[in-house]
């Protein structure tokens, strides 16, 4: 139970407020603040490098290597700029980018992992990847720009939604169900029945 009690003391203000807690108030308010002294402290990052001492190294503040090896997008862009297509890639496929980039066995990084080469090109995802982007640049650039109100560009998240491999299209259309896996090519004739 907290009460408040005035004090009078002569010369001074009339009253000062005084918290007097019993023995189980006090005990209920040494537990709150031990319980949110343990909540603050599992909430701060364990990452050493954000330890007092360390210089702060969140990507926000991390200015990225110059890349290498740039083969179809512009040769121009900055280390930062390569960053965010990547991480807007890997967003639209799900993945990570070791799905990409093959891991550096002789360059370990502070976590005792490998770092990843981001230069080589010894995965086969990698060239795909290279691949698909040329093919959205090319239907963006040759196709949706010449619609009118054609709308925003397509992106790898179009297709994939968040997958590695696209989902197969499915009709909602209760009258019609059907795969576009089954539908005919683009200028082919019904199959007439057997």
């Amino acid at each position: 139970m907290i009460k408040i009690r005035d004090l009078k003391i002569p010369g001074e203000a009339p009253w000062v407020p005084e918290f007097v807690l019993s023995p189980s108030g006090a005990a209920v308010a040494l537990l709150t603040a031990a319980l949110f002294a343990v909540t603050v402290v599992a909430q701060t990052p364990q990452d050493p490098r954000l330890a007092p001492g360390h210089a702060q190294s969140s990507d926000a503040n991390h200015a990225h290597a110059a890349p290498t090896n740039l083969k179809v997008l512009p040769k121009n862009l900055t280390g930062d700029q390569v960053r965010e297509i990547m991480e807007g890639w890997e967003a639209a496929l799900g993945t990570h980018c070791s799905t990409c980039h093959a891991a550096d066995p002789t360059n370990i990084g502070p976590n005792g992992r490998p770092r990843l080469n981001y230069a080589d090109d010894s995965k086969p995802e990698k060239v795909t990847a290279r691949l698909m982007y040329a093919m959205t640049e090319n239907i963006n650039v040759n196709y949706l720009s010449k619609i009118e109100s054609s709308g925003l560009p397509i992106t790898c998240g179009t297709c994939h939604r968040g997958h590695l491999t696209p989902e197969p299209f499915a009709s909602l259309d209760e009258d019609h169900p059907r795969s576009l896996q089954n539908a005919a090519p683009a200028g082919a004739t019904p199959s007439q029945p057997k």
